[in-house]
């Protein structure tokens, strides 16, 4: 590849954030290597900002609602000629230069099939980070000399805030529509099947933060039911180990048990011990129907 006529498509799927798109795409145009094309999909007109000018084209697609369908249509979506596959999530501010970086990177790693950066910030796993302070930091960061742009592990899924696909080796392989909603694990199912054809690696050569926004979230006891039942389906269709399956459902489980008696002001830990035990008796009931978040 080379890295100098490197095409590169953004998709960003989103669902009632049209303030975080608008900052994301802030931060796109910012870039000191622009996209070929940045994809917006959403479900409905509402869900996107008012629309600026930027140093590249924007396509706003309307389409079916979940995390892997809105994934879905913006690969349909992507120039026939694009090289990299970029997924944002919409709550993600990337470096400056992290296209620049991740273009170098697949240039100087051709059996890299996939790959996901390094996180200056996660705010997944608190109250999340505010779009200020997500700034602060990104700006810090790229004060600081380049990183080097090896490889730091092989990983068997990438994390879906920031992950880079090679547009080849993506070819008819799809998310998992009957991962519904937020669609929890499909980019450990998604990247996987992208893996047969080259390996997935962490890199530390482009980074961002992850704001970890809790607005417009699944609730406790859908994403509950999904800890359980959607590793389990995983499993048994191949594109997760069981014993990983087996750690993951435990780990999630453990934590919303224990943390349900002083809970998280924004956590629904015990929406979320509701939905873990559903999804126990539809495993023993031999009912492995993750699209049934739905329904709860």
């Amino acid at each position: 590849m080379n890295s100098s006529s490197t095409k590169v498509s953004v998709i960003i799927a989103s669902t009632g954030r049209p303030d975080s798109l608008a900052h994301l795409l802030e931060h796109l145009a910012r870039q000191t290597v622009q996209p070929d094309e940045v994809i917006l999909s959403v479900v409905q007109v509402s869900d996107a900002p008012t629309l600026g000018t930027y140093p590249f084209p924007v396509l706003c697609q309307t389409g079916p609602k979940g995390l892997p369908a809105q994934r879905n249509t913006g690969i349909a979506l992507c120039n026939a000629h694009t090289d990299l596959v970029v997924f944002f999530d919409d709550d993600y501010i990337p470096s400056r230069f992290c296209l620049e970086r991740m273009v170098a990177f697949f240039a100087q790693h051709p059996d890299v099939v996939g790959a996901t950066g390094a996180l200056i910030a996660d705010g997944i796993n608190s109250a999340g980070i505010a779009a200020a302070e997500a700034v602060r930091l990104v700006a810090e960061y790229d004060s600081q000399p380049a990183p080097v742009p090896s490889v730091v592990r092989e990983l068997r899924g990438l994390y879906g805030c920031n992950m880079a696909f090679r547009h080849g080796a993506i070819g008819t392989t799809r998310f998992d529509e009957r991962l519904k909603l937020y669609g929890w694990q499909e980019d450990i199912d998604f990247s996987n099947q992208v893996s047969r054809r080259g390996r997935l690696v962490k890199t530390l050569a482009f980074a961002g933060v992850h704001q970890g926004v809790k607005s417009a979230r699944t609730s406790g006891v859908r994403l509950g039911y999904s800890q359980v039942i959607n590793p389990v389906y995983l499993a048994r269709k191949g594109t997760m180990s069981m014993s990983y399956a087996r750690r993951l459902i435990l780990k999630n489980v453990a934590a919303n048990h224990l943390k349900a008696l002083r809970p998280e002001p924004w956590v629904d830990r015990i929406g979320r011990v509701r939905g873990n035990w559903i999804g126990f008796m539809d495993v023993i009931k031999g009912r492995v129907t993750p699209e049934r978040i739905e329904s709860l």
